[in-house]
């Protein structure tokens, strides 16, 4: 689960859910005339407003919250646990307005329970129940509540093309290798990756001649063109597609974490994980440059 792909939506959602639990302690009727000393059950005294706003209210707040949080859509009947969320979010908002209405119930039919009202709890309990319910529906639609709930933090400093952030990919503290490099330093041999002389002290095909200048190292790694490798965020989870143009997603990059963009092609950007996977990142809008 990654706690940073929650949206604004979503803490409106858990704000609301704790409001609720707050409620459910508090009275349930208000009787007229009742001395200050009269001990009025709270919403866990009745069975009913329990099942249908208390507990639905909570776990569809859940539901919301961790299908919000999976890395991939979890389904259940061929619906994800979102949609689930939604509607016990929904139930729980109509049950708290049917007990506003009546809070007594069956027993103020023959005029037995004049007097009695909806208490403090009823009250905030449906307060909480329609921001929850409203929050959940409106959070895919609005773009305000599409916002990433906790914003990632800003790199350092810019680093140079092959570089990453001495703090590691997203991680500050942990020391990385350069994007791109071999290990080693270029021009020790013995090193992975690094060709050394052959029998006989004959350079091997790539190596400069003697007497001719070696080009500097920094000089390969430099893209085409005027683009300068940077740090950016996503404010929504994207899909990361593969290079070759394959339709299906390789990675997801979700907000809260920094990603390091290589390569532009045209309105798209050549991204790389924190596995070290790369991939295109076709939808560009709102990304947050480091």
């Amino acid at each position: 689960m990654n706690i940073r792909s929650l949206t604004r939506g979503d803490g409106v959602v858990i704000g609301a859910a704790v409001l609720l639990l707050i409620a459910s302690f508090l009275d349930i009727y208000s009787i007229d005339g009742a001395p200050d000393s009269a001990e009025i059950p709270s919403l866990w005294g009745s069975g009913s407003v329990v099942l249908g706003v208390v507990l639905a209210g909570v776990i569809g707040a859940a539901l919301v919250v961790v299908a919000r949080a999976m890395p991939q859509p979890m389904k259940v009947a061929g619906l994800d646990l979102g949609q689930f969320g939604i509607a016990f979010s929904v139930f729980a908002a109509w049950c708290a307005l049917g007990n506003i209405f009546d809070p007594a119930g069956a027993f103020d039919n023959n005029g037995g329970a004049s007097g009695i009202n909806a208490g403090l709890g009823l009250i905030l309990a449906l307060i909480a129940t329609l921001i929850m319910a409203a929050a959940a529906v409106a959070t895919p639609l609005v773009p305000a509540l599409k916002g990433s709930l906790i914003p990632a933090s800003r790199p350092a400093a810019p680093q140079p093309y092959g570089g990453q952030p001495q703090g590691g990919y997203g991680y500050p503290g942990a020391p990385q290798q350069p994007f791109g490099g071999q290990p080693g330093q270029p021009g020790q041999s013995g090193q992975p990756g690094q060709p050394g002389p052959s029998f006989g002290g004959q350079p091997q095909p790539g190596q400069p001649q003697p007497g001719q200048p070696q080009a500097p190292q920094q000089a390969q790694a430099q893209p085409s063109g005027d683009f300068s490798p940077f740090w950016f965020a996503v404010p929504v989870p994207r899909p990361l597609f593969a290079e070759d143009g394959s339709p299906t997603p390789i990675a997801e990059l979700a907000p809260g974490t920094w990603y390091l963009a290589v390569e532009q092609r045209g309105a798209n950007l050549v991204a790389q994980t924190q596995d070290g996977r790369r991939g295109v990142l076709q939808d560009t809008s709102g990304i947050q440059r480091g």
